[in-house]
């Protein structure tokens, strides 16, 4: 290490953090040690190295592509994600949504360049010089930790792993977990699975409800479910980083289920009585009485069919969530991961949002009240954009049932083990109605329209935007620029930046969005005495946007505090 390294002041606060074994910033850099060629998380046990033998990077592909391998001890993939792809709206952070959503492996890295607008060369000196690994590497360290995920977790066999996993061959599998942590698959599952104390690893393998699955070692299991002629189901833990306001999350999504697509249970605390407008996104009442097991599941189209998910919290501050998944195939199991951890915003970093929020003297005790509040995120942007302009200036209720009714009116049906999931969510073009013979892309009567009885307007807004996602017009994906998804959207007729900044909230996980003209934002900021309520609406608006600048860049957190005050 350099003299300039250990001046450097972000060195100096990742060596304390090491030094503490500080938890919190587990998954957000990953320690590499010259002197033994082993990365390890922040909070690993062992000693700390001395600080001339000591490398920081930001991913693990990084610390890969320099040639050191993953600490047995520690096990750093099992570590939560880093909150900072979120935060950044860069190349980089964008580039990094799109790879934890599967994009390279589904599309290689011409597809990854397209959607980020760069060429390939380009893309990869960028994230090289940026991050030290190229968009290749990044993405084999995600099947690296899918791998291992799926090794610890499950008792799935270990070419169904491999391939769940993304690689391409037995022997590449083999290649990779050997060199990325040091042991074979059969000596990794052997060695994590001996009985480990409570918390250790963050990510705990347990018995896994995977069906069994017969056929040559070499077949790919994307031919598994076709052929055994039922879903797969496999069973997970997620790590998450504590204070995690599980009920809060779960609450937001309940209030707003959708009858057949989703279904939740919190408990005798239900949600449903919940009041307040979609259009202005007012999540539940506060009450915080702990119920059993909060249990939430939901159907959801992946790339290679539809399937399905159940997320539970059994015991809140556990620092883990229980997942079960029933896919159509086993290679949609590590984007089912991604997009499901993107809904719960697990890999957010509560403890730098709650200290940051908690210095408003205002807004303090109810960051106090309700620690490790989170930002639901979305499965499915496009289905997110339908909802959020479904909901525009009318109840939540109101929005519920204008959905369901076009779920069970135009969605397909779904059979699911899960209780209480029958439906899939209309895509676009169902939403759309196919085109009539004959008259090019004019959709027939058979569309949404019938269900959806809204103003003629948003009715229009619906179909138009469906019309559009169907064809290709308009596009939404979580590599979005933020800037340029709010423009895009705002250019439509009957889309405001109130629903462009909600679905760049929901969709991108953008941590600072304080929506304009939220009437719901207000009567919380006036329950907590955060602007005054003698004033005219638009200077309290003036004066909600003034205050909130000092929140930045935990905007949408905050919001969520003001949502539940509303």
């Amino acid at each position: 290490m350099t003299d300039v390294e250990l001046r450097d002041p972000a060195f100096t606060e990742r060596y304390r953090a090491i030094a503490a074994r500080d938890s919190r910033f587990d998954g957000q850099f990953y320690t590499a040690v010259r002197t033994t060629g082993i990365y390890c998380r922040p909070s690993c046990p062992a000693r700390t190295p001395k600080a001339e033998n000591v490398s920081f990077y930001l991913t693990s592909a990084a610390a890969h592509e320099a040639g050191f391998r993953a600490c047995k001890r520690c096990l750093p993939e099992a570590a939560p994600g880093t909150p900072a792809w979120d935060l950044r709206r860069d190349l980089t952070g964008r580039a990094m949504r799109l790879v934890a959503d599967g994009v390279v492996d589904r599309e290689g890295v011409s597809g990854l360049a397209q959607r980020l607008g760069y060429s390939e060369r380009q893309l990869h000196r960028l994230l090289v010089g940026e991050l030290g690994a190229g968009p290749l590497a990044l993405a084999r360290a995600q099947r690296a930790q899918t791998a291992r995920t799926l090794l610890v977790g499950t008792s799935l066999r270990l070419a169904d792993v491999a391939f769940a996993a993304g690689f391409g061959s037995i022997r590449q599998f083999n290649d990779t977990v050997a060199e990325v942590f040091g042991a074979t698959p059969s000596e990794l599952r052997a060695r994590t699975r001996r009985p480990a104390r409570s918390g250790t690893h963050g990510e705990i393998g347990r018995t896994s409800r995977a069906r069994s699955v017969d056929g040559p070692s070499s077949g790919h299991p994307t031919d598994l479910g076709a052929t055994a002629g039922e879903p797969v189901r496999i069973s997970l833990t997620l790590p998450v980083r504590e204070p995690f306001d599980a009920r809060g999350v779960l609450e937001f999504l309940a209030v707003r289920a959708i009858e057949g697509v989703e279904s939740a249970d919190l408990g005798t605390d239900s949600a449903e009585g919940a009041g307040g407008t979609t259009g202005s996104s007012t999540p539940p009442s506060p009450a915080r009485t702990t119920a059993p097991v909060l249990r939430y599941a939901r159907t959801v189209v992946l790339p290679h069919g539809p399937g399905a998910f159940e997320v539970r919290v059994p015991r809140p501050g556990s620092g883990r969530v229980d997942l079960d998944l029933e896919l159509a195939d086993l290679a949609d199991a590590p984007v089912a991961v991604a997009r499901v951890r993107r809904l719960l915003d697990l890999d957010a970093d509560p403890v730098a949002v709650d200290s940051s929020l908690a210095a408003d003297p205002v807004l303090g005790p109810s960051v106090a009240a309700v620690p490790g509040i989170r930002v639901p995120g979305t499965l499915d942007p496009a289905e997110l954009l339908v909802r959020a302009i479904v909901g525009q200036q009318i109840s939540v209720a109101a929005a519920r049932t204008h959905l369901t009714r076009l779920a069970h009116g135009v969605g397909t049906p779904y059979v699911s083990a899960f209780e209480g999931l029958t439906r899939l969510f209309p895509t676009p073009r169902q939403i759309a109605g196919p085109p009539e013979p004959g008259s090019g892309d004019v959709p027939s009567a058979q569309d949404g329209a019938a269900y959806l009885r809204l103003p003629a307007r948003t009715l229009a807004t619906v179909l138009g935007a469906a019309r559009d996602l169907a064809d290709g017009t308009l596009t939404l994906s979580v590599g979005d620029d933020p800037d340029d998804l709010r423009r895009r959207l705002v250019a439509r007729p009957g889309i405001g930046p109130w629903t462009a900044g909600y679905v760049a909230l929901r969709v991108l996980g953008d941590p600072d969005v304080l929506m304009d003209g939220d009437v719901a934002l207000l009567a919380g900021a006036r329950n907590l005495g955060l602007v005054s309520a003698e004033e005219s609406r638009p200077h309290q608006f003036k004066e909600l946007a003034l205050r909130g600048a000092a929140w930045a860049p935990w905007r949408s957190y905050a919001a969520m505090h003001l949502w539940r005050s509303a």
